[in-house]
């Protein structure tokens, strides 16, 4: 006998009633026992049975009563604990109707080895050693640290190089030819001369330029006084590309604040977070994020399980400005600061430069979504374009295209792009090391691509697009055809874009599932500039990975080509070099050091590599 809805709703109603009034997180799941929804509660049985109350329903609460047929909890001692454990929940399970934060990326850091003898500065990312470094961010991206090294480069001259390439130099290497390193690795600086130097950069990390500068002009006045006057005129170099820097950054008093500026945007169903780091009272750089599953929230929720997504997981500052007051402010605030072990104060009512820096978020985050939906609002025009030219019955969402590079039939690799409403879509990118083939057959690389891709979304349950792109010909095209037959995907949509006599963008012939006359399609549409995009973006996808896997075989062969150079003194090389660049460089005395390397093969090693 079939349960009805109300039946159904009137059973978990009861077994509510029941709850505990304690704190914890309660789990709504479907009749398939997926989680739909993770909520946390200060008291549960109030909160649950809130759902139930049908003077107060949203569409939110009647979208997940429609789908609910059991609910799990878990009582916590405190609402600290259960927020905790409702953001693991979440991150674990990704219901339907929870706000989920997209951003797998960990943050990058400027990591200082404080262990070493002669420390270095480097860029960094994932898990830290504490013991043996300092770190100091996080930034925003990768161009805002390398950015940053390559200031603390100039003005500091401190090395970035590995250990292993540190250990064996015989010779200053060429950052210290351009004055950007002070070649501790060959003695010419004294240990405690790159102590304070390494001292002086970590002030410098931390936002305290006064205090660097006056330091150095301590210095500068001794070494004048000892009539050192190169070293007094190195001093005087770092004090005037310091004051340099500072006339471009932005204080807020001379203090060296760290705090993130947050704000949020809505236009239809679409948010976007932006994010301003301030790091020592300069401004870092800001990033951009766009929640998903925010059908049914509102700017409140998008914003609190931003705050505890995001900062759960990664390193918060001290202080964080959000651009509206929060229900759960204070208990966030007490979150962050139990689980970090640090005093966090969530703000959302500052002035002065903490305002400046806020209508500077307020401004990235408006802009970002602006250019979102006009990005999108383009790609869903251009989708539609196609779709009315290949005259489909239903508005394409989802293709995918596919590329081969090879080198005269040698290292054949094949790629698999994806593009839908959000433009290119990166996380289904795929390649593929074609083998087993006969060198130069394009027609069984793309066979053989086309089956292992397709055959491991049937495998795995995944979406399959509604229109594959193959860049190539008929033949391309009739293989791509075969195996989507075997696969029993016969059905779905297959286009082949040839290039012209000329080989060049506007001169395509474009050929449609099997029908062997090319189709018309005007060179300024929407629809051939769609499938140009597309398939150059194949093609660049495949051509980076075949050139990778060519300097990977190129390296292999340079190096074992050498007469009595086998696989163990090839790592031991490699371990102690790093690549081949670094190889090349290399001298005869440096390639000495490595272990099982005499006079006579360091001697074959230097002219195979540089003649």
């Amino acid at each position: 006998m079939k349960v009805t809805q109300e039946e159904r709703l009137k059973s978990l109603k009861k077994y509510v009633n029941r709850l505990t009034t304690k704190p914890g997180i309660y789990m709504m799941l479907n009749s398939n026992d997926v989680v739909i929804y993770v909520g946390k509660a200060k008291n549960l049985k109030n909160r649950v049975s809130s759902y139930f109350n049908h003077n107060k329903t949203t569409s939110k609460t009647e979208a997940i009563l429609e789908k609910i047929h059991k609910i799990e909890f878990t009582i916590t001692q405190t609402e600290r604990e259960a927020l905790i454990l409702e953001n693991s929940l979440i991150k674990e399970h990704k219901p339907k109707f929870n706000v989920l934060l997209k951003d797998s990326k960990s943050y990058p850091f400027i990591e200082v080895s404080i262990s070493d003898k002669y420390p270095k500065v480097a860029f960094h990312r994932g898990k830290k050693n504490h013991s043996k470094a300092k770190y100091f961010g996080p930034y925003p991206n990768v161009n805002a640290v390398r950015s940053t090294i390559s200031q603390l480069q100039k003005i500091f001259q401190l090395r970035n190089c590995d250990q292993s390439f540190f250990k064996n130099r015989s010779r200053p290497c060429l950052q210290h030819q351009i004055k950007r390193c002070s070649a501790p690795c060959v003695g010419l600086i004294k240990e405690e001369d790159y102590s304070f130097s390494v001292s002086q950069a970590m002030e410098y990390l931390k936002g305290n330029n006064q205090n660097i500068v006056n330091q150095l002009i301590e210095k500068m006045d001794e070494s004048s006084s000892l009539q050192d006057y190169e070293k007094a005129l190195i001093f005087r170099d770092q004090i005037s590309s310091l004051k340099v820097i500072q006339a471009h950054q932005y204080a807020d008093g001379g203090k060296p604040i760290n705090l993130d500026a947050i704000s949020l945007t809505r236009k239809t169903d679409i948010f976007c977070i932006a994010v301003l780091f301030i790091r020592a009272g300069r401004i870092l750089g800001s990033r951009t994020f766009f929640p998903v599953k925010t059908k049914f929230a509102d700017e409140s929720e998008v914003l609190e399980s931003f705050l505890t997504q995001y900062y759960l997981m990664h390193e918060p500052p001290k202080e964080i400005l959000i651009d509206q007051k929060l229900k759960s402010q204070k208990i966030i605030q007490e979150t962050f600061s139990s689980v970090k072990g640090i005093k966090i104060a969530i703000k959302n009512n500052y002035r002065s430069q903490r305002a400046k820096w806020m209508d500077m978020a307020k401004i990235n985050s408006k802009e970002s979504l602006s250019m979102k939906l006009l990005s999108t609002v383009s790609n869903q025009a251009q989708l539609i374009k196609l779709t009315n030219t290949l005259r489909i019955d239903e508005t394409l969402t989802n293709i995918e295209c596919f590329d081969v590079s090879h080198t005269m039939g040698e290292k054949c690799m094949a790629s698999c792009v994806a593009f839908n409403v959000e433009g290119l879509n990166k996380k289904n990118y795929r390649r593929f090391n074609i083998t087993g083939i006969k060198p130069g057959d394009d027609y069984a690389a793309i066979y053989q691509a086309v089956t292992r891709h397709y055959s491991r979304l049937l495998k795995e349950n995944k979406t399959l697009p509604e229109l594959i792109v193959i860049d190539g010909g008929k033949g391309q095209l009739s293989s791509a055809s075969n195996a989507l037959k075997e696969l029993g995907l016969g059905h779905i949509k297959r286009l082949g874009i040839a290039k012209g006599e000329t080989r060049k963008n506007g001169n395509e012939k474009i050929f449609y599932n099997n029908n062997k006359t090319p189709l018309s399609i005007e060179n300024n549409s929407s629809a051939m500039f769609l499938l140009q995009n597309i398939r150059d973006e194949a093609h660049r996808f495949a051509i980076t990975g075949h050139r990778s896997k060519k300097r990977k075989t190129l390296l292999k062969s340079d190096l074992e080509s050498i007469v009595g150079i086998g696989p163990l003194k090839k790592k031991n090389l490699m371990q102690q070099f790093g690549g081949l660049q670094e190889l090349k460089r290399a001298s005869v005395e440096d390639l000495m050091t490595v272990n099982g390397i005499n006079k006579e093969l360091a001697l074959r090693v230097y002219r195979s590599l540089n003649t």
